[in-house]
């Protein structure tokens, strides 16, 4: 079982749903279950295919795409989704080309500390992802000042925002029906 919910199989999609499972074939040509989750509305695959390519997969995104699925990862460890951090680390190690290298960014972020990997304006991101992430209702224009205080324009705060928030979306359907990788070809690049 893939999930807590019936999600219809890619050989047995048709009308709007094939249509849907079209558009969020991963590189591997394969549907991803947080995908197929939505599969019994596919109306809600739509919004969730456009938000996703909009937030890591948009030509004009600017932050290095390695830092943005690392800010995917950090959210996922940061609500307890396993599901998207297999795939967005996975992805995050394959950008970064360096395995030893992702093997400590992966255990400083797991220990929660990522200033021992980060400094700068990855680490301020970092540290804003995991406030907005965690706590929410706390966030105040000084944690905006604070970025703009190490460099960051207000468009990388923006696309670093967007990463969170979709994956807070993301890791809350995951977690919430259950989906594993289970079937998946795990990252999104080959």
């Amino acid at each position: 079982m893939s999930a807590w919910i019936e999600m219809i199989p890619e050989a047995e999609a048709t009308g709007v749903l094939r249509e849907m499972y079209d558009q969020a074939l991963t590189p591997h040509g394969t549907v991803d279950n947080v995908m197929k989750a939505h599969s019994l509305r596919p109306h809600t695959m739509q919004g969730h295919v456009a938000l996703y390519k909009s937030v890591l997969h948009h030509p004009d995104i600017t932050l290095p795409l390695w830092f943005l699925e690392v800010v995917a990862s950090y959210t996922s460890i940061k609500n307890s989704c396993e599901y998207s951090l297999t795939h967005h680390f996975m992805n995050a190690r394959r950008l970064m080309d360096n395995d030893a290298h992702a093997d400590d960014v992966y255990a400083a972020l797991q220990n929660g500390e990522p200033q021992t990997m980060f400094s700068g304006k990855e680490l301020a991101l970092l540290e804003y992802a995991a406030k907005l992430t965690v706590n929410v209702g706390s966030m105040e224009k000084s944690d905006i000042d604070a970025l703009h205080a190490v460099g960051c324009n207000d468009g990388e705060i923006l696309e670093v925002n967007q990463v969170v928030a979709y994956f807070n979306y993301s890791n809350r359907l995951l977690n919430g029906l259950g989906v594993t990788t289970e079937g998946d070809a795990v990252g999104y690049y080959k």
